[in-house]
């Protein structure tokens, strides 16, 4: 009981971290500097996202077991992260319900961390992912966001992909190993679609997303 009293407390450490920079927020929110405002924007999503982070681990240590404190019913799981399939090919495909984040100073340890855990849930499913020695990775977005042209490609977090696939879908990447596409098409939809393949099939993968009428029917089934 200790340890989970001392585990809570540092939750609200946290807690207060991420309290805290909503207030340097606050402060930035007129300074008229575009810079410091992006960098404190960072900066106070990794406190949240630390928070967020420790929260799923507390969930795991502490859990009570199946059913919860005082045995009520479990919730239905939602899908609310992604999923993650096999397609086409034999490629990976990996969807996630939002869009990358703007990682200009700093990695997205959610990002990283949410693609480990909907990996785990598919090999926990029984289904065996592949594993590529060279492959292409394709990365698309589809996205209704009005402005979102300051997300240019270099600064958005695809790294926070590429290192949660490393050692367990590819080996651990030097420039020959590990290909990257990034893709973006406009859409009421914000997802972002994330294909594993072997680099030798890109041509087959390329020919089958464009002989779509939408990459929406694509990555829908379409190509079934």
């Amino acid at each position: 009981m200790n340890n989970m009293k001392e585990d809570i407390t540092r939750m609200q450490q946290l807690v207060g971290e991420a309290f805290s920079a909503t207030g340097t927020l606050a402060a930035l929110a007129d300074s008229g500097s575009p810079e410091k405002l992006q960098k404190a924007l960072e900066e106070a999503s990794g406190t949240f996202e630390r928070s967020a982070l420790e929260l799923r681990r507390l969930c795991e240590k502490h859990a009570p077991g199946a059913g919860g404190y005082g045995k009520r019913p479990v919730l239905p799981r939602m899908e609310t992260a992604g999923f993650v399939e096999r397609f086409g090919c034999g490629w990976l495909h990996i969807q996630l319900n939002t869009l990358l984040p703007h990682c200009r100073y700093q990695p997205s340890e959610w990002l990283s961390d949410t693609i480990r855990r909907l990996l785990d849930d598919f090999e926990a499913s029984g289904r065996e992912p592949p594993f590529f020695q060279r492959a292409l990775l394709v990365i698309e977005e589809h996205c209704g966001v009005e402005g979102r042209h300051i997300f240019d490609q270099d600064n958005k977090g695809w790294k926070a992909v590429s290192n949660a696939i490393k050692g367990r879908l590819v080996p651990d990447d030097d420039q020959f190993t590990l290909a990257l596409a990034m893709l973006s098409e406009r859409s009421e939809l914000n997802v972002c679609h994330i294909t594993l393949l072997d680099v030798a099939e890109t041509s087959d993968f390329f020919a089958a997303r464009s002989s779509h009428s939408s990459a929406a029917a694509f990555y829908g089934g379409g190509w079934g």
